[in-house]
């Protein structure tokens, strides 16, 4: 199924009780079924995290309407198209905590807009270890992987998984 949507999840948050600042970590998963890694906790230097919740993750809820669940790499060929169709994302703004995209930037993309761009030839590529596992709900792992920037790191662990997956059908 493609580019479909999805809207009554929740996002589960952990509490790392043996931090002492008690960081709060999305427990969501990635598209590969493990768990989800950051995506960028410091985008361009500015002290800003990625995510709808800005905490470096691309975890999604109820509240992120625009599912903000792609891990992308920022390109100057992606961040023109997304300005020409109306999503301006090179010019900061600083009341929603925005710094502003560049070049080679990771940010949190709305799965909508990653599908539109993969529509028109623009996608951006993507890291698979830190989109959101609902990201699927828009696009098949199979189109996603072919922008993966992690592609053979995900193809490791998607081979322990099936590896996996075989020894517990042998055991049923």
């Amino acid at each position: 199924k493609l580019f479909s949507r999805d809207d009554d999840d929740a996002t589960d948050y952990d509490i790392d009780e043996d931090d002492n600042d008690q960081e709060i970590k999305p427990s969501s998963c990635n598209v590969l079924g493990t768990p989800l890694e950051p995506c960028c906790s410091d985008v361009g230097g500015t002290g800003i995290g990625t995510g709808f919740y800005r905490n470096g993750y691309c975890s999604t809820g109820d509240m992120d309407q625009g599912r903000h669940t792609v891990c992308m790499e920022a390109t100057d060929e992606f961040l023109e198209f997304s300005k020409a169709v109306g999503n301006d994302l090179s010019t900061p703004m600083p009341e929603y905590m925005f710094p502003g995209l560049k070049a080679g930037d990771r940010w949190c993309l709305c799965a909508a807009r990653w599908t539109q761009a993969y529509q028109n030839g623009k996608a951006p590529k993507l890291i698979l270890a830190s989109t959101h596992e609902k990201t699927l709900d828009y696009a098949p792992l199979e189109i996603l992987k072919t922008f993966a920037i992690d592609l053979e790191d995900a193809e490791t662990v998607l081979a322990k998984l099936n590896e996996q997956r075989a020894k517990l059908n042998k055991l049923l």
